[in-house]
């Protein structure tokens, strides 16, 4: 089958393809999934309306063939999707993809480490935003504690796996914590990565003087410990990374809000009923599930993601200010819907 190398109206290529398998989370973070929107009544994707594991495999051979090498399972929770290690056995098999990895919250971690190793993943970014329960409990919304989530972020290391750690802060709620987080994740050895809080989807009440940005960050920290700048792993990596002068110990810094990321942008993003998204900030996408229902060929696959790429032009990010500026209506998917 031909292979092509495509690229959007920005020269940006297509490299890395982030699935979400499933919009459910166990979880409740506000700044994702606030218990007030997503209550126990809220209606979930049924099983019909999910891409089945031989769909999602079948689109991702198409993203290889256009130059995806990175493939990340997402969700909601992709540990609360029924066989999960099955589909990462199918995505492992594809030749060319060269890097395989999931995000979770953590709160199965503990039992899945293991198996998702052996499945195929090879890294693990785990989501705590406190170490302090009050805070924590708080933030997740369910009453789960960082004591939970850290045995599966020992567990993933245990197994094997390469582990980072996601922190999400937002002024007033979790600020406390940043150095306490920064000191403990350097003792362990195990990078720690501090994210600005977005306005991804409508629902998480997001006010611009609630973030705390990168820079305001890594400034506490390097007032403490100090810290230097270290050259990036690849080509349009999210994270600015750093060490601890001294040590081969790191922490990053995702600074979407502040300084956006957009020109160097390589990532596609597939939600858990089949639809092609081209950003994080998107309101709309190119639904590929009744395509591939409808006996769509690979080819025809093939061209109608190749040409959804050709044609992107997202960049919200660096155009923010523009849309609050000029007071514009929008309704951005769900973060739990389109995968973080």
């Amino acid at each position: 089958m031909e292979e092509r190398k495509v690229q959007d109206t920005h020269k940006r290529s297509l490299r890395d393809l982030r699935i979400s398998v499933t919009d459910r989370c166990n979880f409740r973070c506000i700044y994702c999934m606030p218990i007030e929107e997503f209550g126990p009544n809220h209606c979930f994707m049924s099983r019909e309306q999910l891409l089945t594991f031989e769909e999602i495999t079948r689109l991702a051979k198409q993203f290889v063939r256009l130059g995806v090498e990175k493939i990340r399972l997402t969700g909601g929770e992709p540990l609360l999707r029924k066989d999960l290690p099955v589909l990462i056995e199918m995505l492992a098999a594809i030749d060319g993809v060269k890097d395989l990895s999931l995000t979770t919250n953590g709160l199965l971690l503990k039992k899945y480490a293991p198996i998702l190793k052996q499945a195929g993943i090879q890294r693990i970014n785990a989501s705590l935003d406190a170490l302090d329960n009050d805070i924590f409990t708080k933030m997740n919304g369910v009453g789960v504690r960082s004591e939970t989530v850290l045995e599966g972020i020992e567990a993933a290391v245990q197994a094997g796996l390469k582990v980072k750690v996601n922190m999400v802060v937002k002024k007033g709620m979790n600020d406390s914590q940043i150095l306490p987080m920064a000191h403990f994740f350097r003792e362990k050895g195990i990078t720690l990565r501090f994210i600005e809080f977005m306005d991804v989807g409508s629902t998480n009440n997001w006010k611009l003087n609630e973030v705390i940005t990168s820079k305001q960050i890594h400034d506490m920290i390097h007032s403490e410990t100090p810290i230097e700048p270290i050259a990036p792993d690849y080509a349009g990596e999210v994270a600015k990374r750093y060490r601890y002068v001294g040590t081969q110990a790191e922490v990053g810094f995702i600074s979407s809000v502040s300084a956006a990321f957009c020109s160097s942008c390589t990532r596609a993003r597939l939600s858990a009923d089949g639809h092609l998204y081209t950003c994080l900030f998107a309101e709309k996408g190119t639904p590929l599930r009744e395509f591939i229902r409808s006996g769509a060929s690979d080819e025809e696959l093939f061209a109608t993601i190749c040409g959804t790429w050709e044609k992107r032009d997202d960049r919200y990010s660096e155009e923010r200010s523009s849309y609050y500026e000029q007071g514009k209506q929008r309704k951005p998917i769900e973060m739990s819907y389109i995968g973080g």
